[in-house]
C-alpha cells in the first residue's frame, strides 16, 4: 500500500461528458497508471506500460488482472525484480535467513516485500517500525496521489443537488458502494450505508432496532465498546441484556454461546424482536469467533450483527456463505485512508425493520413543518445517511478495495509465518538476572501454521503480552522508533479476562474511574498490543523482539526507566508496578 516514483506514471484525471439525446453522462477518469499498480477505476481501461515501467510495475499489472478475472489460479512470483533481503543485514541477516528455512512458505508472500519497498518507503526513511496496525492500517501513498490528482482536476460538490459537480459525487458515491458490495460478495438483497466509521454503524442498528420488553441482546464479553454500547437502547427499552463469557484468552466457549443464545431465544421474532452481535475478531485477545454462529442464532429466530472491523482488513469474507443481516466495517482499518468512512454492510429487509428516532438533511423527502408528518427518502440507504455524506472520499474507498483485493490472499500466510516466529522468539526470552520470561502471552496463539497462499488463519495477527508498567514500555518503545500500543483497547471484558481481573470488575460502582479501579487491583491495567498487516515483513518482527530483550537486560532497562521517570516528572512511589 503505498507508491514511490519509480512506479509512477503521468496521470490524467478528468470529468468527461458524452451528448445522447441532449443527456450528459458524466464518468469518472482516473490516472492512468494507477491501475497498473492495482488501484485503478474499473470504468478505464489499463493503458499499455511505457517502456520506462520497470518489472515491478508489471509484476503488480499481472495480478492486479489476475484478480479481476477472477481466475482460480494465483499467479507465479517468479518475476520479482529484487531480493527480498535487501535491507537486511547484521544481526538480522542471519536470523532472516534462519526464518527462512524454518518457514519456506513465508518465500511465497514475497510479492508483498514488493508492495513494502515500492509503497511503504517512508517506513525505511522514518526508521520507523509500525505494529499497530489492529488500530489503523498505513495508507497506501499511491492512492493519496491518485486521489488528491483526481480531486484536483475535477469538480465535486453536494450528492444533494443536481448540478454537473453533484452528479459527478453521486455516481463516485454509486461506484464505492458497489465496490464494498463486490468486495464483501454480497447477494443483491444487501445494501450499504456509508457511516463515519465501524462504531457509527453499530449506533444506528443499536438506536434504530425495535427492541421491546420480551427482547433479548445477546453479545460476547470479549467485544468492542461500541457492541456494549447497543445495550444501553436495548435496555432503555426494557429488553434483556445477556453476556456471553469470556475464556481466559478471549472469544467465548461455543457450547456456551450456544446455550446461551438458546436460553434468550424470542419467544416471538415480530413481536420480541431479539438481536445477537458477533465479533468476528477480538482487537484484544486475536480469537476469531465461528462466523457459523451467525447462522445459529438466525436459526433461534434472532436478527444477527457482525462487527467486522477488525475482521476485514487480514481475512477473505463472503456474504454469499455467510448471511449475516447487517456488518459494520472501517475502512482506513483495511487500507488506512480515509479517516472517519464507514459502512454498514446490511440486508435491505432488516433496514426496514429499524426505526430511526429522528430524521435529518439528506434523510426525508418532505417535512410538514409545523406538524409531525415525515416522508422518509425512497432509497433505504438514503435514510439512515444523516447529512452530507463525505462525498469528496469516497471514490479513494473504490480504489483502496480493489487495491486491497490484489494482495489480501496473501496476507493470511505472510502474518502466519511472522506471528508464529513472534510468539516463539518472545517466548524464549529471559531476563538476564532472575531468568523468568520477559513476556507473557496473554492473547490466543495459532494451533496451526498456514502453508500456502489463499489459506485462512484461526486468529488474528497479534500476540498480546503483559509488561508492567504499559506507560513505561509505551515510552520506551517510541524511543526504539517503535509505534505499538498499550491498554484495554476499548475491550474492558477481554481485559479482565485475560488479566484476571474479573471479580474486581464485579466490584465496580457507578461512577467509578479507570484510574481508581488500577488502585484497587494494584497495577496498570491493560496489555502490550503487537499487531501486523499488509506493510509488515521480517524486520519489523525482529525489531520488536530485539526490544523485548533490551527490557529483559536489567542494566538497559534501568536506564530506560530512570528516563522514563525523569519525563513524567515522577518519582518511584508514584507510579504503580516497577520496572520488572
Amino acid at each position: 500500500m503505498g507508491n514511490s516514483p519509480s512506479v509512477s506514471a503521468p496521470s490524467s484525471s478528468t470529468s468527461t461528458t458524452a451528448k445522447s439525446n441532449h443527456t450528459r453522462v458524466f464518468r469518472r477518469q482516473r490516472s492512468v497508471g494507477f491501475p497498473r499498480i492495482s488501484l485503478g477505476c474499473a470504468s478505464v481501461a489499463s493503458s499499455s506500460s511505457s517502456s520506462s515501467q520497470t518489472s515491478v510495475v508489471d509484476e503488480k499489472a499481472l495480478l492486479h488482472k489476475h484478480h479481476l478475472s477472477h481466475s482460480s489460479s494465483l499467479p507465479t512470483l517468479s518475476s520479482v525484480a529484487y531480493e527480498p533481503s535487501k535491507g537486511v543485514s547484521g544481526d538480522a541477516a542471519a536470523a532472516y535467513n534462519t526464518f527462512l528455512h524454518d518457514f519456506p512458505e513465508y518465500r511465497s508472500t514475497w510479492i508483498l516485500d514488493t508492495l513494502r519497498r515500492t509503497d511503504y518507503a517512508r517506513l525505511e526513511q522514518t526508521a520507523e517500525t509500525y505494529v499497530d496496525y489492529m488500530g489503523g492500517a498505513l495508507f497506501p501513498e499511491s492512492l493519496i496521489r491518485v486521489h488528491t490528482d483526481f480531486l484536483s482536476r475535477n469538480v465535486m460538490g453536494n450528492t444533494h443537488s443536481v448540478s454537473n459537480s453533484s452528479k459527478l459525487s453521486l455516481q463516485c458515491a454509486d461506484e464505492a458502494r458497489a465496490a464494498v458490495l463486490a468486495f464483501f460478495k454480497a447477494p443483491p438483497e444487501y445494501t450499504v450505508v456509508f457511516t463515519a466509521n465501524a462504531t457509527g454503524a453499530l449506533k444506528l442498528v443499536g438506536e434504530s432496532f425495535p427492541f421491546t420488553s420480551g427482547s433479548s441482546y445477546v453479545l460476547g464479553a470479549d467485544s468492542h465498546n461500541s457492541v456494549h454500547g447497543i445495550r444501553q437502547y436495548a435496555a432503555f427499552r426494557g429488553a434483556k441484556v445477556a453476556y456471553i463469557p469470556s475464556t481466559s484468552s478471549g472469544g467465548f466457549d461455543v457450547f456456551t454461546a450456544k446455550a446461551i443464545l438458546l436460553r434468550n431465544r424470542p419467544k416471538s421474532r415480530e413481536l420480541a424482536p431479539s438481536l445477537f452481535t458477533l465479533t468476528g475478531q477480538s482487537n484484544l485477545s486475536n480469537s476469531k469467533n465461528p462466523l457459523s454462529m451467525i447462522e445459529n442464532a438466525a436459526s433461534l429466530g434472532y436478527f444477527t450483527l457482525l462487527d467486522a472491523a477488525a475482521l476485514a482488513p487480514t481475512s477473505t469474507f463472503s456474504l454469499r456463505e455467510c448471511s449475516v443481516d447487517a456488518m459494520a466495517v472501517s475502512f482506513y482499518k483495511m487500507f488506512g485512508f480515509p479517516t472517519g468512512v464507514g459502512a454498514l454492510i446490511v440486508k435491505k429487509s432488516f433496514l426496514a425493520q429499524l426505526q430511526r428516532p429522528w430524521f435529518s438533511g439528506g434523510t426525508v423527502d418532505l417535512v410538514q413543518v409545523p406538524g409531525t408528518n415525515v416522508t422518509r427518502a425512497q432509497d433505504l440507504h438514503e435514510q439512515f445517511e444523516d447529512g452530507t455524506i463525505n462525498y469528496l472520499t469516497l471514490p479513494a474507498i473504490t480504489d483502496g478495495l480493489q487495491f486491497l483485493s490484489a494482495y489480501l490472499p496473501f496476507l493470511p500466510l505472510r502474518l502466519s509465518c511472522l506471528l508464529h516466529y513472534l510468539i516463539n522468539s518472545l517466548s524464549l526470552l529471559r531476563h538476564d538476572t532472575t531468568g523468568n520470561p520477559v513476556v507473557r502471552i496473554l492473547s490466543r496463539v495459532p494451533t496451526r501454521r498456514l502453508k500456502s497462499v489463499g489459506d485462512q488463519a484461526e486468529t488474528g495477527s497479534m500476540p498480546t503480552g503483559e509488561m508492567i508498567p504499559n506507560s513505561f514500555i509505551e515510552y520506551s518503545a517510541s524511543k526504539q522508533f517503535i509505534s505499538l500500543r498499550t491498554g484495554c483497547m476499548c475491550n474492558p471484558g477481554a481485559a479482565a479476562a485475560i488479566l484476571g481481573v474479573q471479580k474486581d470488575m464485579e466490584k465496580i460502582h457507578p461512577g467509578a474511574t479507570h484510574k481508581g479501579f488500577e488502585h484497587i487491583v494494584g497495577r496498570e491495567l491493560g496489555v502490550v498490543r503487537i499487531s501486523l498487516g499488509l506493510a509488515s515483513n521480517f524486520k519489523d518482527v525482529w525489531k520488536v523482539v530485539r526490544f523485548a530483550a533490551l527490557i529483559g537486560n536489567e542494566k538497559a532497562r534501568l536506564l530506560l526507566w530512570d528516563r522514563w521517570m525523569e519525563s513524567q516528572g515522577l518519582g518511584s512511589s508514584c507510579c504503580i508496578g516497577q520496572a520488572i
